[in-house]
């Protein structure tokens, strides 16, 4: 992969496929407002007025305390909508519980996605979140163990969708425009983070708090509508595509192989150091990234002492950024390889570099500025902003050396990256737990130093050429 892709001229901006990826962003944009809806709802959800500081509650607690309360709620009939007592240790499990579906759907949808086509598992996927979202208040009425089961599924349901993305664009993706649509794509993930941050609260307070989820779960099915409508899992079976666009693409994607059938090559995958690299990419980078997301507004509002409202405002900054430095990373990174400037594997490299690195130094500083309220801001800002140039970098990476088995290597990736999640969480919780101050440094810096690893890990074995493994052979007997 290493060698010169099919530089042949293809229609751009206003071509089908930059249309598939607009359509792509739409979806994640709809996946992610509908996983979060639920944080910003609970605030209103709880009764405040016997359980303080819900808002920024960690998602991890004691399962049999939660378990013991899980059939315990209040129902409120002086205000819109229902209100709960649902303790921090309940709705840790609710929380984290989306993540256990996401993880148990990884590996499996990646490869039936492969057998059975993309289009069918996405659709299906976003479908059935989309539903359960706007069950979502209905199931809180019947207790919280219901809305623990509906999460649980939506967290397999939206696995089934993120993973599903990557055959497409196996397909659909000509090498020159990877990383431009697929950053186009991953990018409403982030602009999702931000809308909902900003307007779930707003939600809450003029309509209630079920509107939460009847707004973001009607938009999901709207999104199903478009989805089953435009998109077909390749080009050649597309009606509308033009002649020259088709041309282009089957072209460029001439050397890579077409059929999903053949078994997943196991062995070779676990002994392949390219692989892991990318496996251990995605650790470190979730690592960090999960504490960011998980721990941002306790951190504004703790350490620099800021309200509510604006560290609501202030939290949904740093995901303008992080959708922002998505895109347009993914523009340079293209840039790079159609001028021939740097060979797949520098640019893989470079900005997997610059996605470990530039947020382990900001990660590192904030404990040192922790007095200056606008450098900390603009730092915790940055961290995931940086972080998201690693979409041009070992996160496409499996489309460079297994572009057969893309779908599938990613819900593995995609279980490391969970899997740093949870643990991420755990220490995070667990550190500042011992001395706020002090466990706050030691979280970065350990975030650093797991960043680290990773990075060099990927530095030293990372490559881009199509490994022998995910090559397709003719069969010469029978």
């Amino acid at each position: 992969m290493d060698g010169k892709p099919a530089t042949r001229k293809g229609p751009d901006f206003c071509s089908l496929r930059y249309g598939l990826a607009l359509i792509m962003h739409f979806s994640n944009f709809t996946m992610i407002t509908q996983r979060v809806s639920l944080s910003i709802a609970i605030i209103a959800m709880v009764n405040t007025t016997q359980q303080q500081g819900l808002s920024n509650a960690s998602t991890e607690g004691p399962v049999a305390d939660a378990f013991n309360n899980s059939s315990i709620f209040i129902k409120e009939f002086d205000t819109k909508a229902s209100v709960y007592q649902w303790s921090p240790e309940t709705q840790g499990i609710i929380f984290s519980s989306i993540n256990y579906g996401i993880i148990l759907t990884l590996i499996p949808s990646g490869y039936l996605a492969g057998i059975f086509g993309a289009k069918k598992m996405l659709g299906a996927g976003l479908l059935i979140s989309s539903l359960l979202t706007l069950f979502t208040p209905l199931a809180a009425d019947f207790g919280v163990i219901l809305v623990i089961m509906v999460r649980t599924v939506q967290g397999m349901a939206q696995g089934m969708a993120w993973t599903g993305q990557f055959t497409i664009w196996a397909k659909w993706a000509p090498p020159l425009e990877r990383s431009k649509l697929t950053t186009i794509a991953g990018s409403g993930s982030a602009f999702g983070s931000f809308i909902i941050l900003c307007v779930g609260g707003l939600i809450s307070q003029a309509l209630s708090w079920p509107f939460i989820f009847y707004i973001f779960g009607s938009t999901g099915c709207v999104c199903c509508l478009l989805w089953f409508t435009v998109i077909y899992d390749d080009p050649m079976h597309h009606p509308c595509i033009s002649v020259r666009e088709k041309e282009h693409i089957l072209s460029s994607l001439a050397q890579q192989p077409s059929s999903p059938g053949r078994a997943v090559p196991i062995k070779a995958m676990v002994t392949c150091l390219p692989l892991w690299a990318i496996f251990l990419g995605f650790f470190s980078h979730f690592w960090l990234c999960t504490i960011i997301l998980t721990y941002l507004p306790t951190y504004i509002s703790t350490l620099l002492h800021v309200n509510i409202r604006d560290s609501g405002v202030l939290s949904s900054l740093p995901f303008i950024a992080a959708a922002s430095c998505t895109i347009l990373g993914g523009q340079l990174a293209d840039f790079l390889l159609s001028r021939n400037l740097l060979r797949l594997i520098t640019v893989r490299k470079l900005f997997s570099s610059l996605g470990l690195l530039l947020p382990s130094i900001c990660a590192v500083a904030l404990p040192f500025v922790a007095s200056s309220y606008v450098i900390t801001i603009i730092l915790l800002i940055l961290i995931p902003g940086t972080s998201n140039l690693c979409d041009s970098g070992f996160i496409i990476n499996t489309l460079d050396i297994a572009p057969r088995y893309a779908s599938f290597l990613m819900g593995i990736s995609r279980g490391f990256g969970l899997i740093a999640g949870i643990i991420s969480s755990t220490a995070t919780g667990f550190l500042i737990s011992q001395d706020f101050e002090s466990g706050w440094r030691n979280v970065f810096f350990l975030s650093a130093a797991v960043n680290m690893f990773g990075l060099v890990f990927y530095l030293t074995f990372g490559q881009a050429e199509l490994q022998d493994w995910a090559k397709e052979r003719t069969l010469t007997r029978l």
